[in-house]
């Protein structure tokens, strides 16, 4: 099983750079999408259909602004549509979807770029989906939960990681949390088979950071400790140009 996480930064500006035609070429079994922009009414779940996806979406209540969602070649078995928290599910960051005995989650952890009140949320916001996460697996052991995690985790995971002190997205404590959330029980997909410097997720717009491989890893597939012997590969799809960011791909058996 195949299962793509993408922040698309919009989806409708992703399909006007040719995002369908790359979906219909790659074809993973489930895409998590991420920044999707967009209403339910404003996504266009019939070409979904046509590619063979069922589509699950989770919007913001303020139009054109965050929202994830899960595209799926088999149907789920449940779905559900954020933690049970209004001031974060009324952002449209979490969703759920149950394929049997395996849970997958599109999420989207809150940006602190803009200031110290949206920083202080996203501190919030991480603890308290570190708990859902623990009771989450507590009923669904098989987890993967893939998306734009807005932190990068280790020094490798940054460009010039000297130059970034202070920086939201490279904090201690946002990095300290997500130590304390791989050891809950949770693995870095990616790194399980690829240690190497240089490998990115995002670039800014500005100043040819993707040319120069001016990047952040801050896209991933964290899966639950049970399903490491099922881990098959995992790579960065760096050829796919629809976003600021690029996809990210996680195979298990």
């Amino acid at each position: 099983m195949n299962i793509i996480s993408y922040n698309v930064n919009g989806i409708r500006a992703a399909i006007s750079k040719g995002w369908l035609d790359w979906l219909q070429t790659e074809q993973p079994d489930i895409l998590c999408l991420q920044e999707s922009k967009a209403q339910k009414d404003q996504i266009d779940t019939e070409a979904m259909l046509r590619l063979g996806y069922h589509s699950y979406i989770h919007s913001a209540q303020k139009k054109g602004y965050s929202g994830v969602c899960i595209f799926s070649k088999q149907e789920p078995d449940n779905v559900v549509a954020g933690m049970g928290m209004e001031r974060y599910d009324q952002e449209g960051r979490v969703l759920r979807a149950d394929f049997g005995d395996l849970t997958v989650v599109s999420a989207y952890i809150p940006s602190g770029t803009t200031g110290d009140v949206r920083q202080e949320f996203k501190m919030e916001f991480l603890e308290d989906f570190l708990l859902w996460t623990e009771d989450l697996r507590k009923e669904r052991p098989n987890i993967i939960i893939s998306g734009d995690y807005n932190i990068c985790h280790h020094p490798i995971d940054i460009n010039h990681p000297e130059r970034q002190v202070g920086v939201s997205g490279f904090l201690p404590e946002e990095r300290e949390w997500m130590d304390r959330y791989e050891a809950s029980g949770m693995i870095d997909s990616f790194r399980v088979f690829d240690p190497s410097p240089n490998k990115y997720s995002w670039w800014s717009y500005r100043f040819g950071a993707r040319e120069r491989n001016a990047g952040w890893r801050i896209d991933y597939h964290w899966v639950s400790e049970p399903l490491r012997d099922r881990l098959k590969g995992a790579a960065i799809l760096t050829e796919a140009v629809h976003s600021d960011h690029c996809p990210v791909r996680v195979t298990i058996a």
